[in-house]
Parts: structure tokens; sequence; C-alpha cells
């Protein structure tokens, strides 16, 4: 018999996600420790960037040290432990009978509906950092060049491949 308990702490994060995203399905929790993952990546990057500048202006210029370095460690360190939390609650999506529909963003929000009888291929991808996550992300392609490609990052594989095939049979059933 398998243990059917639930992590309190990770259904508080799923209803904190749903309360941003007007009810929809939040994304799989590992995902922001994608983004943080993702995000201390650039920290580090913004943080060498800003080491090196400093040495060539201290050069130049009578700066004291870290007057560059320091407010740049500043923001790593919020788009680090703050920033991930933020985004990911503000990702949702809803699979209906008839569309799936996203709503991302975290300054802009979009509101992607895409009806399933314009879609014309599917696709389930896994990056390697996705992979060690245990996460996938659906692509759909629809007719048209404006926003043709809609992608929903950050579901488990399992999930991705289960909306790919229930998008799939509608898809099927529309041509029939």
């Amino acid at each position: 018999m398998t243990d059917m308990t639930i992590d309190p702490l990770k259904q508080m994060e799923k209803d904190s996600a749903r309360t941003y995203n007007q009810g929809l399905t939040p994304l799989n929790p590992p995902h922001k420790s994608l983004i943080r993952l993702n995000n201390g990546i650039i920290a580090v990057i913004l943080v060498i960037a800003a080491m090196i500048a400093e040495s060539f202006i201290r050069g130049e210029l009578p700066l004291a040290i870290g007057a560059i370095t320091g407010p740049m460690a500043v923001f790593a360190v919020i788009i680090f432990t703050v920033l991930p939390g933020r985004i990911y609650r503000r990702w949702g999506y809803d699979m209906g009978d008839e569309q799936l529909r996203i709503l991302r963003g975290y300054l802009w929000r979009t509101d992607t509906i895409v009806p399933f009888n314009r879609i014309q291929h599917i696709d389930v991808a896994q990056g390697p950092m996705q992979r060690m996550f245990g996460l996938s992300t659906l692509i759909v392609h629809t007719a048209g060049t404006h926003n043709s490609i809609v992608a929903l990052p950050g579901l488990a594989p399992q999930d991705a491949e289960s909306m790919r095939d229930t998008i799939k049979d509608h898809i099927r059933q529309d041509m029939i």
C-alpha cells in the first residue's frame, strides 16, 4: 500500500500560487527551484561583471572598494531569493474542454487562450536542467505567425504527456 500523506508546505505553496492565478492550476513546485537555479547563474554572471567593471573603473576614478560590486551583490541576492517565488506564483494554466489557457507574467501579465482547433502540432520538451528537477515543457504550435508558439514550462513529465494526448485526441475528434 502506498503512503498517501500530503506535504503541508507543498499544499500551502500550491494554494498560494492558486490565489495569484485566479484559481488556475499552478506549475509543479520544483519549477521554483529551476527558476532559482537559472536566476543564480544570472546573479553570478552579474556579480563577476560588476567586479571586472569595478576593477577597470577604479583605475580611472577614485572609487571605494565595492562601490559597484556591493549594490550588484545586493541585487543578485534579491533575484536569487525573492524573485523565484514571485515568478512561480504568477504562472497558471487551465486545460478546458475546448481550449488551453495559460496565465503568466510578473510585471506584465499575459493571458493566452489557445483553442484546440487552432493547434497544428504539440511537443513535450525536456532540457538537461529540467530533467534534473523532473520537469517538462508542453509546446503548442498554432496556425498563424504572431505568437504561434505557446510554451507551458514547469510540468511533471506525465502531466505534460497527458495534456499532449488529451489535445491530440481532441484534434482527432475535430477532424472526424
